[in-house]
């Protein structure tokens, strides 16, 4: 059996749209064109796709199991269609073009800029383009190819997507000036870290970003190995409003230490080290689509990445 890609691609449309006539707006076709070409699909394939009500789109139009399966397929046929389209575009080499970078929130604020500085002074008419989200969103541009190459702070769980661990990033505990009364002077450093037990955690409230957040499962992964149970948390939507928060004593954080190393300076916030436990860190992850060929505007990047790694 052979797919029709006309055909999967107005079934493609109609799963994505929601509707018949949206659809059919959207290919610049007549809405029958739309219910023809998905009966016929449905001929090919034998099999029921869309469960509609009298054969026509209404508001409880939804997938199939079987056509949920195709439509993954249809989503990575015509993500690498725009891919190779790009990639003809920039075939030019170095000298024009556009480089789409997706980065993680904490990643686009502490660790992007210096390798955009690096990338535009090397060639300064590449268009660069920057998309900031959490983890999560991050993956499914990646994989939807309407991002190039991409840095984020968590583990990635997606097929068709390769990560690769490029930079390890130190994180710490961090709590209000007044959780424990122990005498600190301002010396213009990072203090010494304030030692505690699993007790003096066990009731407190952690400060936590949302679900989709790198940041946020690898603080659950960090924090149930060293035995400390998040009983009582507050979620706030990035790691910078987090760091203040814990200023402002709201609770308790594990946050990277460039997040919050000048507040550590300033005394807004002190470190806490846990009895018995070692340093914390996490690994920072490159994502590139796995089946997508790197383009010249990617490979210089990965080559800045390498050559500028802390």
């Amino acid at each position: 059996m052979r797919l029709n890609l006309h055909l999967l691609r107005v079934f493609h449309s109609v799963a994505q749209e929601g509707s018949f006539s949206a659809a059919a707006r959207r290919l610049y076709i007549s809405q029958p064109a739309v219910s023809k070409a998905i009966s016929e699909l449905e001929r090919q394939v034998d099999t029921m796709l869309l469960e509609r009500a009298g054969g026509k789109a209404s508001p409880g139009l939804r997938l199939t199991e079987a056509g949920a399966a195709l439509n993954a397929h249809a989503r990575a046929i015509f993500s690498l269609e725009l891919a190779a389209v790009e990639e003809l575009q920039r075939r030019s080499g170095l000298k024009q073009g556009e480089l789409t970078i997706g980065a993680s929130t904490t990643i686009a604020s502490y660790w992007l800029p210096r390798y955009l500085r690096v990338y535009a002074s090397r060639w300064p008419d590449i268009v660069l383009k920057v998309v900031v989200a959490n983890t999560q969103s991050i993956v499914e541009d990646v994989f939807d190819c309407k991002i190039d190459v991409a840095l984020v702070e968590g583990p990635v769980h997606m097929e068709g997507v390769a990560h690769h661990a490029w930079q390890e990033e130190r994180l710490v505990i961090v709590a209000p000036p007044d959780f424990k009364e122990v005498e600190r002077q301002s010396t213009g450093r990072v203090p010494q870290a304030i030692p505690v037990t699993k007790n003096d955690l066990a009731d407190i409230t952690w400060l936590i970003r949302e679900a989709g957040s790198g940041t946020l499962e690898v603080s659950t992964d960090r924090l149930a190995k060293v035995g400390v149970t998040v009983r009582r948390s507050m979620e706030i939507g990035s790691n910078e409003g987090i760091a203040r928060a814990v200023a402002a004593g709201l609770g308790v954080a594990l946050l990277p230490v460039a997040v919050v190393e000048d507040l550590l300076i300033l005394g807004r916030v002190v470190e806490l080290r846990l009895h018995g436990m070692g340093g914390l860190s996490r690994s920072l992850y490159r994502l590139e689509r796995q089946d997508r060929p790197r383009s010249p505007v990617v490979h210089a990047f990965l080559d800045v990445i390498t050559e500028n790694a802390v």
